[in-house]
């Protein structure tokens, strides 16, 4: 059974409040008190009785911006450890929170806002869902599906007028060959990713990489824009390798043995001064550090992460925004959570600078040039007209420390620093049907 829940939060008149205080005071300050214990006068013989004038009704309440938050509930579980297991709300806490940061602005502009989540478990369930809430009047759709489900949500008939605001996935295709109009895309895609790693790279100087691949189809589309990004930036991979070994008995009482000798002979012969390794999967990029014939730092999915959010991020008010997620939840902010936020967020925002909580109205207003998204780094974000890509810095951290944030000093451009992420507009493959 999917799991719904609504969130309409009216907001009464402050101003209204005020001003009755204000006027009763003034009538107060000009009668004269009454004497203690002075009787009331008994009306005179036939007259009527007093009546009580009832109070005019209230203004109008708030207009309601509706939101709605679609996901297909996936168990996700990281099979190198039981360290930082994917937790099971994810990303819709981030939807949630972003809910109460436009609830809260919303208060002061008279706007109100309402959150419909649709937790569905297959896909046929996820386009049910879709259909029933476009029928009910939804046109703004947070999504967390697939790629493969997210286009068959945009190709459908009903979703001609909504727009689908793509809130976890990455893949370079539907910024490309297999975009679509009413789709727009929160997280960096990988080709982003990729490029802000490979900035850092450059200025460093690390320009020999052996670049190790895993075998799912996720670690190879990693890899792919990695190899792209290096010839982008002039870099050189000295050496590209499968990962193909299967440490079966990892947790044995000789495991580690088992797993540093096959690293080292993985590594032995390459010079190189960067290891970069695509293992969306987790399966064993955390195995390649320390472990190397020669070691190097390690970066890519593992080591040194380009990211859209990252756990140790504090800067440009980050904290705070780190703090309320932690209070609501009591878990920290992932790259999920953060871009389902920032969906949220982004249709509050429009909703705020367009005047408008109507659905058309908002999608429409976020495509706008004027439009823009404040989301803790230091940055004003907005989405690309050529691709739907929102454009923002990247984060390049471990896990307990924030390294860099590319774009990196010194790559510019002649519009936006930003649009050195990932495919400019000359560069696009994208052409919208």
């Amino acid at each position: 059974m999917p799991n719904r829940r609504h969130g309409l939060i009216g907001v009464y008149p402050i101003g209204v409040l005020i001003s009755g205080l204000l006027l009763a005071g003034q009538a107060c300050a000009a009668s004269p008190a009454a004497p203690p214990h002075a009787a009331t006068p008994a009306a005179p013989p036939g007259a009527k009785a007093p009546t009580t004038v009832a109070p005019k009704p209230d203004a109008k309440p708030d207009p309601v911006a509706n939101i709605a938050y679609l996901a297909l509930v996936q168990k996700r579980v990281l099979p190198q450890s039981f360290l930082d297991q994917p937790p099971e709300d994810e990303g819709v806490q981030g939807a949630r929170l972003g809910l109460a940061d436009n609830i809260t602005t919303g208060r002061f502009i008279h706007q109100a806002y309402h959150l419909e989540e649709a937790l569905e478990p297959d896909a046929d369930a996820v386009v049910a869902a879709f259909k029933k809430l476009v029928a009910q009047g939804y046109r703004a759709f947070v999504t967390d599906v697939p790629a493969d489900l997210l286009l068959r949500l945009a190709d459908l008939a009903e979703a001609k007028d909504a727009t689908l605001l793509d809130a976890t996935s990455t893949d370079d295709a539907l910024r490309g060959e297999q975009c679509r109009r009413n789709v727009l895309h929160l997280l960096p895609s990988r080709a982003m990713l990729a490029d802000a790693l490979m900035q850092y790279l450059t200025i460093k100087n690390w320009r020999d990489i052996l670049l190790v691949a895993g075998p799912n189809p996720e670690d190879k589309l990693y890899a792919d824009a990695l190899r792209k990004s290096a010839r982008k930036f002039r870099l050189k991979i000295v050496a590209d390798k499968p990962w193909t070994y299967d440490p079966g008995a990892r947790r044995t009482d000789t495991g580690h043995y088992a797993i540093g000798a096959e690293v080292a002979r993985f590594t032995q012969g390459i010079k190189y001064d960067v290891l970069v390794v695509a293992d969306e999967g987790d399966n064993f990029g955390d195995d390649l550090g320390y472990r190397a014939t020669d070691p190097r730092p390690v970066a890519g999915t593992q080591g040194l992460v380009p990211a859209a959010w990252a756990r140790p991020f504090e800067q440009w008010g980050a904290t705070q925004l780190q703090a309320r997620f932690l209070k609501q939840t009591g878990r920290w902010m992932t790259e999920r959570d953060y871009g389902a936020w920032m969906a949220v967020r982004a249709l509050g925002e429009a909703a705020t600078r367009g005047g408008s909580v109507e659905g058309a109205a908002m999608t429409a207003y976020l495509r706008k040039p004027e439009f823009e998204l404040a989301a803790f780094k230091g940055a004003r974000l907005s989405f690309r007209a050529w691709d739907g890509q929102l454009r923002q810095p990247v984060l390049l951290a471990d896990a307990r420390s924030l390294v860099s944030v590319s774009p990196q000093p010194g790559f510019l451009h002649e519009t936006s620093e930003l649009d050195t992420l990932g495919p400019d507009q000359p560069e696009t493959t994208c052409h919208p049907r």
